[in-house]
């Protein structure tokens, strides 16, 4: 008899009509998965067969705009969702309310975005947990405790959802059951069946596992998904191939990402689309398919696109993959390949009058604390060879070691997102906010670039293509919103590290290495708008119309359990600034 072994995970929710979303699940067994709404709502779909499991991407059509509605999970004519003894709240699914994103003088409804990133599910190597109170946890369990409670009407997790690389003591003896640990690669993840120990265990705990089935989900992978500095270099990557277990990994990671995040980004009318999943969906086993699409787009990056939008009533989003799409070959060396940067181009600019904000999601940071953007930059300069090869080496051990890959170690895609997000915050039809949402660097912090008026672009490094720029500082307010991490640990180390590179001496500092590298100006100059805040932690924006506010909350531990406190909350509207005195900087 079948039965529910993941899920369910409530993933895309249409924000045009209002009437239809998908649902996530893995059974135990080939079957049908059918998900059945209070208000009459339903849809039902076979599973397909990966690696000896079997999942479901059920999509529910005939919803009320407008609503909130419970829903139960069916195989056969057995309930397997909310479990029998359920001490929970009813998963729903919320629909906004029908109101056209371009009828002039509508009202919209407001939406509430809440992201962060890097998150264990247990500490690595099963002892004492040095990162304190899950922040997903302690939010979930708030709202299952308060059902009447203000959620957000989506969550953004922006990177290592999972960890390949460091693994658990429980993780741990699964792994030891199935193989020998002194072999390579260790305790780290070898294969698809191991990727899939992981899910389990970031997404089984009770308030955790109803969280995600009720509050929609948009995901983007970063390194720890695969493996800690993925893609870094060139260099990096011939190594990594050089090694017996690498393909294994690199191949199962992919396989395992389209699986359990990828397919639940996608809209529906993008999945009927998609000629992969619709080859796994025919076959009796889908294993051999989507290898072989793994193994393909691992060789050739640009075969794939992982980033996409989405809508929510007037505001825009766009999530790009900034591991998987890189060139990396240092004579070219890119964030994005050509047909990803058109992509992204027109994902921002096109039809800008339909949307009030435009949020960017990626992973890496746009806007680092300048002494690391000045040390990436600067390295990119010695390993591009601008100081010779004996620098060159340095560099690229200096690269890897320090993990230098943010988008200011690809000077030229640094310099061209930002004339993009100086054009997308220009013009009559200019959106109040420009925003960019990250994690990665644990810790949280909001930086606000400055254009200077003349805006005659970058100068650039020897040899490098000029940054295209048109210049001027645009209308919306343009900002680095980043949110890390959600449950891991912060040496003391790196919250002394990221705090110099704000300073005046940091940026001394930084300077000088910029002379060293021959690095140009960038395009913008920034500072610290808020933050730096160490903690496990969540970001939330509140938009409606025009306005935009940000809350700022950390899990922390009391006598009554874990708690959410909040240590910001501020608007972000040009107009005003604070709206709350509870502003804290740690």
């Amino acid at each position: 008899m079948a039965g529910l072994r993941l899920g369910p995970l409530l993933r895309y929710v249409d924000w045009d009509s209002g009437a239809t979303a998908t649902v996530w699940v893995e059974a135990s067994r080939p079957c049908t998965v059918e998900v059945r709404c209070a208000d009459g709502a339903s849809g039902a779909s076979p599973t397909f067969s990966v690696a000896g499991h079997h999942y479901a991407l059920v999509v529910v059509e005939g919803l009320t705009p407008g609503s909130t509605t419970a829903y139960e999970v069916l195989i056969g004519s057995r309930r397997v969702w909310p479990p029998d003894g359920n001490r929970l709240p009813p998963s729903t699914i919320t629909t906004p309310s029908p109101t056209p994103r371009d009828a002039a003088g509508a009202e919209p409804d407001p939406v509430r975005i809440a992201f962060g990133s890097c998150r264990w599910a247990a500490a690595p190597g099963g002892g004492h947990d040095p990162a304190g109170p899950d922040a997903l946890v302690t939010l979930a369990a708030r709202l299952a405790a308060d059902p009447g409670a203000e959620r957000p009407d989506v969550l953004l997790l922006l990177g290592d959802q999972v960890y390949a690389d460091e693994t658990s003591g429980a993780t741990r003896r699964r792994l030891a059951a199935r193989r020998d640990l002194d072999e390579a690669p260790g305790t780290e993840i070898a294969d698809y069946e191991e990727y899939t120990y992981l899910y389990d265990e970031s997404w089984r705990d009770a308030e955790v596992r109803w969280l995600l089935s009720t509050v929609p989900s948009c995901m983007i992978f970063d390194d720890h998904d695969v493996i800690d500095d993925w893609n870094t270099s060139a260099a990096w990557q011939r190594d990594m191939r050089a090694l017996p277990w690498w393909h294994e990994r690199i191949v199962s990671g992919l396989m395992s990402y389209w699986v359990h995040q990828h397919l639940g980004n996608l809209s529906p009318a993008e999945l009927a689309a998609d000629p992969v999943y619709a080859a796994v969906r025919a076959s009796p086993d889908g294993t051999e398919t989507l290898r072989r699409f793994a193994a393909e787009t691992d060789a050739d990056p640009a075969r794939t696109r992982w980033s996409y939008r989405r809508v929510f009533g007037r505001v825009r989003l766009v999530m790009v993959d900034t591991r998987a799409a890189r060139v990396l070959a240092e004579e070219r060396r890119a964030m994005l390949d050509a047909e990803e940067g058109d992509w992204l181009r027109d994902a921002v600019l096109n039809d800008p009058s339909s949307y009030d904000h435009l949020l960017v999601g990626s992973s890496l940071p746009w806007l680092l604390p300048p002494l690391v953007h000045d040390v990436e930059r600067w390295n990119a300069a010695l390993c591009a060879g601008v100081r010779g090869q004996r620098w060159a080496r340095v560099g690229e051990k200096l690269r890897r070691a320090s993990d230098l890959e943010h988008w200011a170690a690809f000077p030229q895609s640094f310099d061209r997102f930002t004339e993009l997000l100086r054009e997308a915050g220009s013009g009559p039809d200019a959106p109040a906010t420009v925003c960019v949402l990250s994690g990665d660097v644990h810790h949280a912090y909001i930086a606000e670039p400055r254009w200077p008026d003349s805006g005659a672009g970058s100068d650039s490094a020897p040899g490098a293509d000029s940054a295209p720029g048109a210049g001027g500082s645009p209308a919306s307010r343009v900002l680095q919103l980043t949110c890390s991490p959600v449950h891991n640990s912060i040496p003391r180390s790196i919250r002394t590290g990221f705090r110099f590179g704000w300073s005046r001496a940091g940026r001394r500092i930084g300077r000088l290495l910029s002379r060293h590298g021959r690095n140009g100006r960038p395009p913008v100059t920034w500072g610290k708008a808020g933050g730096p805040w160490f903690g496990n932690q969540l970001m939330t924006l509140t938009l409606h119309g025009r306005k935009s506010a940000l809350t700022l909350v950390q899990a922390k531990a009391t006598r009554q359990g874990a708690q959410l406190e909040a240590v910001l909350e501020r608007s972000l509207t040009p107009e005003s600034e604070a709206i709350s005195g509870h502003s804290t900087e740690c």
